[in-house]
């Protein structure tokens, strides 16, 4: 059980200090608590973001000895593979736009369905782990852009990437060609 949280926001400095005093990845509901109390100004990442035309952006503004944090930026139509999360609990933060997550589930066949998909809006928080398999999209109008908060505990360097049409599962590695440094907070 963790404690209740005080009043006050939660700062991205004490979002970081509180992951940097774990040994261990969060707990869920804990991670979930201090998202849902986080707020970040626009100002806070519009300097660390950045975007490309060719796909969405990951962008590492924080790392800790169990964990990174990045701000993910998204261009209308851009999404994510449909992944795992390889043994990480993965926080995420709406901070503009809206983020579609689909989430999916092995069929009898062996090939992958879509469970249900769902629209988190700016504030909205999402906190999932290891095998859960999904896909973030930005599904908006052209010209709207999504910017995401992520931690992923431990460090997410790699996961297992899925498709809908074949049973073939591979390894993606985000930070070969898909990552950034974004200055750092």
């Amino acid at each position: 059980m963790t404690p209740l949280m005080s009043a006050r926001p939660e700062t991205l400095g004490s979002l970081f200090e509180w992951m940097d005093g774990l040994s261990v990845r969060p707990p869920m509901d804990a991670l979930r608590e201090r998202l849902n109390a986080l707020s970040v100004d626009a100002d806070e990442w519009e300097r660390h973001a950045q975007f490309s035309e060719n796909r969405y952006m990951r962008n590492l503004v924080h790392e800790g000895n169990h964990y990174h944090a990045l701000f993910l930026c998204w261009k209308s139509g851009q999404r994510s593979p449909i992944h795992d999360h390889a043994q990480s609990v993965c926080g995420l933060k709406v901070l503009t736009g809206v983020a579609t997550e689909t989430i999916f589930e092995s069929s009898p066949s062996g090939l992958l369905k879509a469970r249900g998909s769902s629209d988190h809006h700016a504030g909205a928080v999402a906190v999932s782990r290891d095998s859960d398999i999904h896909q973030i999209s930005n599904l908006q109008a052209e010209g709207v852009d999504l910017v995401t908060l992520h931690i992923y505990s431990p460090a997410l360097l790699s996961m297992k990437c899925y498709s809908i049409t074949d049973r073939f599962v591979g390894e993606f590695r985000p930070f070969v060609d898909e990552f950034v440094h974004g200055g750092g907070i």
